[in-house]
Order: C-alpha cells, then structure tokens, then sequence
C-alpha cells in the first residue's frame, strides 16, 4: 500500500491512466479499481462533497494498488492538506494561471524543508501504516498535478514549468474552451491547437501531460501527442451509455 507507484511510474514516463470516481462509496471506488487504472480520480471541486466525506476511501483505494487522486476546490493550503492527510497520494490544484499560483501550490502540498504542510496525517492510522515512516517519507511519494485551463496559463507556460516540485500540468480543455470564448466546443481548432502545443513545450523536462477525455479515439490521439497521464472518462457514464444502446436495440430489433 505504502509507498504508491504512482510517482516512480511518472518520473520513468510511463503511460498513467485513471478514471473519475463518480460517487464517494467505498463500494464505488473498490469496483473501480478492478479496471486496471493507476489513479483514481477523487473530485471534490464540483463534486457536492468535500475529504470529510471520504473517510476509508482513499485507504481503501490505496489497498487495491490504485493511488487516489483529489482534486481540490481551490489552491487553498486548508484544503490541499486535508486531502494529504484523508489519502491522497496525488492532489489535483484547478485553475493555476501563474508561475507564483505554481509556486504556492507546491509549497501547500510539501512538508519541510520542501514545502510548508502541516504535519498529522489521518489516514496512516486507518490503514495500518507506519504513522511516522509515512510522515519521514512522505515527500517522496507525493505527487502534485497543477491544472492548465486558461489561455492565461497556457501564456505563463514556459514560466510555470520552471518552478521546481510540479510533477503533472494536466490540461482541462472545457474550462479551456471557455477562456477562449468558445465554451463547450472543445474540438474547436483553437483548442485543439494549444493541446497538441503543450507537450511539445514540456518535452524537455520532466513533468507529464495530462488530460481527461471520454472518447477512445481522442485518447489515443492524445496519448501520440505526447500525453503520458490520461484520465479515462467515468465508469457510471459509460455505464449507463451501454445500457441506453443495448435497450435502443432490445427495443428495436
């Protein structure tokens, strides 16, 4: 359970791939993780829940070798460190526009001398895990994605990169589309064009790309632009697509 892959794998470039929780159940979450994924992606940032309402989840999610993933409301060191301390191996900061929003999100999510979290982590305790080894060695597995979506990110690019401790820039492409005056039309070249940019502009360093999409071949297209952390839409809402298509037929033959 303890250390989580999840940074080694990034660090080596491997191909990361996760899937949205869609629900916050322990139930929920252990099927997920039968699919094979690297990450599970927790959101607390539209989701209408907050790390008070994961309780095991995280813990559980760690026993099935898939590293959880929060994303966060805001970059907010309350909130960074709450999602730390609830499990998180990964925490996922919306909205970084600047080099200086970077650079506070990487001291939110490290302890000393790396960074400024506070120290009490909970879910040691729940798990079973060394409580002070996690707390020694804990910079060690934390991984820290910064969301780009905004045309103003994208701008601060090269100066964002440079801050040291950022380990995923993942693209949000509906927030995105929105910056650029074309909301919800996220196949619009506009888009698309800074999308294929980005890793390019990346590629000399050590952070992966990342991206969430719902389509297989947009996936695919996404993995030979050079994204190596890839968000593989919903188990529910693929779910319930497959149903809508095998009742369209059962009704239909």
């Amino acid at each position: 359970m303890y250390p989580n892959p999840l940074r080694k794998k990034i660090k080596n470039r491997e191909l990361v791939l996760g899937t949205v929780l869609d629900a916050p159940t322990a139930f929920v979450a252990a099927s997920a993780c039968r699919a094979g994924i690297d990450f599970l992606w927790i959101d607390t940032e539209h989701g209408p829940y907050g790390a008070e309402s994961l309780d095991a989840i995280p813990s559980i999610v760690r026993n099935r070798g898939v590293a959880p993933m929060i994303r966060v409301a805001w970059n907010d060191p309350a909130l960074i460190k709450k999602a730390f301390d609830v499990g998180a191996v990964a925490v996922m900061v919306p909205q970084v526009n600047t080099a200086e929003e970077a650079a506070r999100a990487v001291q939110y999510a490290r302890y000393p001398p790396l960074g400024q979290r506070g120290i009490s982590p909970s879910w040691p305790v729940i798990a079973g895990e060394d409580w002070l080894n996690v707390i020694r060695t804990a910079n060690d597995e934390t991984v820290l994605v910064i969301q780009i979506e905004s045309k103003q990110a994208y701008d601060n690019l090269d100066e964002i990169i440079k801050v040291p401790g950022i380990d995923v820039l993942l693209v949000g492409p509906m927030d995105l589309s929105a910056s650029l005056g074309i909301a919800t039309h996220m196949s619009d070249p506009a888009v698309q064009d800074i999308m294929r940019d980005i890793p390019k502009r990346v590629a000399h360093t050590d952070i992966a790309i990342g991206t969430t999409l719902s389509s297989l071949d947009e996936l695919k297209q996404k993995r030979d632009w050079g994204y190596r952390f890839l968000n593989i839409g919903n188990p529910i809402g693929y779910g319930v697509q497959v149903v809508k298509d095998h009742a369209r037929i059962l009704k239909n033959e």
